[in-house]
């Protein structure tokens, strides 16, 4: 039985950020959020049922040294939301960008990690989930793959046992545009 449990809490491990160090395009979310960036998402249940599909228009502005990005949801049921993150950073010697971030859903601080072209970012969130709000904790890894396209892999838990994935497609620059300007990507309606 403790063979299983080791195996399985194995299998949920997070990726070692400092294997990413040599990572190209090197990940700045100042530079990869500053304007407005798309997303596209989707959460999966812990036996891979999609549950929900998402859109999310971001506007993202430095002011005084902080990432400020103000990010807008549309579910696929309809439900929209608004999350505004205020995120600092800091360089240590050894190349790694250490984040911290605050909104107004998220319990305590938001702490992450950048190496590279990858992101670990972890935090507590409050979720609606039918007439109950429960905290959540969110562990993401954020892969830019490109100057215009970045992808974000969250692991949901609560009280260590996974309830889900959440998987974000991030567009900005052109590939944004494009799907803007043919009007695929719409926050008023699903």
């Amino acid at each position: 039985m403790a063979g299983c449990v080791l195996i399985m809490l194995s299998g949920c491990s997070a990726p070692d950020i400092d294997r990413f160090k040599e990572g190209e395009p090197r990940l700045s979310l100042a530079e990869f959020f500053e304007g407005e960036t798309i997303a596209y998402g989707i959460f999966e249940d812990r036996f891979g049922q999609l549950k929900r599909q998402f859109r999310v228009h971001i506007d993202g502005r430095t002011e005084q040294g902080r990432l400020i990005l103000d990010e807008n949801f549309l579910y696929d049921d309809g439900e929209q939301a608004q999350r505004i993150w205020t995120i600092t950073a800091s360089q240590t010697d050894d190349g790694v960008t250490i984040y911290q971030g605050r909104a107004d859903d998220v319990t305590g601080i938001a702490t992450g990690r950048a190496a590279g072209n990858v992101l670990s970012w972890s935090y507590d969130i409050e979720l609606a989930i039918g007439d109950n709000d429960i905290e959540v904790r969110f562990d993401d890894f954020i892969y830019q793959m490109s100057d215009e396209l970045a992808i974000n892999r969250a692991h949901v838990t609560k009280w260590g046992v996974e309830l889900g994935t959440v998987t974000l497609v991030f567009l900005r620059g052109k590939l944004a545009q494009s799907e803007l300007a043919d009007n695929n990507f719409q926050l008023e309606r699903w």
